[in-house]
């Protein structure tokens, strides 16, 4: 039997997002593009704690003239859609483009988006599952980056201490 390769996906409606979660809401009143970067910042983190494959679309159906434009960066690919295109409409093209075999999760609260994402074999996760799985991968982060860090001032320590010294101080550490 061929075994075929499963590639994980992370497509994010990026506007439907923002507009979801709270935090990123409220910025976006003042500085929309702030909103968008702070968005990028979380799904990268995700991607690079998941391995997942993100890609965010943020739709520039009401921008005059505007050309669709990618930009890549380690982790994720950001799409700004061209004129008269939705973030919907280039995600289900995108979708339509990967292998059956893939895994691809849309986030997205969007309701029509959801109905034709989930017949085209995708699963959609809404923007509160995606705002708990990336505050979850958050958390890890730091208690791992915590514990390289304690493990570098511990070694760094036992590094620093005379053999004796050591020895002397492990027979303390026994005895109580």
């Amino acid at each position: 039997m061929r075994r075929h390769n499963r590639n994980a996906y992370l497509i994010i409606d990026g506007y439907n997002i923002i507009n979801a979660w709270d935090n990123l809401k409220e910025i976006s009143k003042d500085d929309l593009e702030d909103a968008r970067e702070k968005l990028i910042h979380y799904i990268i983190e995700y991607a690079q704690y998941t391995g997942k494959k993100a890609i965010i679309v943020f739709d520039a159906y009401n921008v005059k003239s505007s050309k669709e434009k990618i930009e890549e960066r380690e982790y994720i690919t950001i799409v700004y859609t061209k004129e008269h295109q939705t973030a919907d409409s280039f995600i289900e093209k995108y979708i339509s483009s990967l292998s059956k075999y893939d895994d691809i999760e849309v986030a997205t609260s969007d309701y029509a988006e959801q109905q034709i994402i989930l017949g085209k074999g995708a699963s959609r996760i809404s923007a509160r599952e995606l705002k708990l799985y990336v505050d979850g991968a958050m958390v890890k982060i730091k208690e791992e980056q915590g514990k390289r860090q304690q493990k570098i001032q511990r070694n760094f320590l036992e590094e620093r201490l005379d053999k004796d010294i050591l020895s002397k101080l492990e027979n303390i550490r026994r005895k109580h």
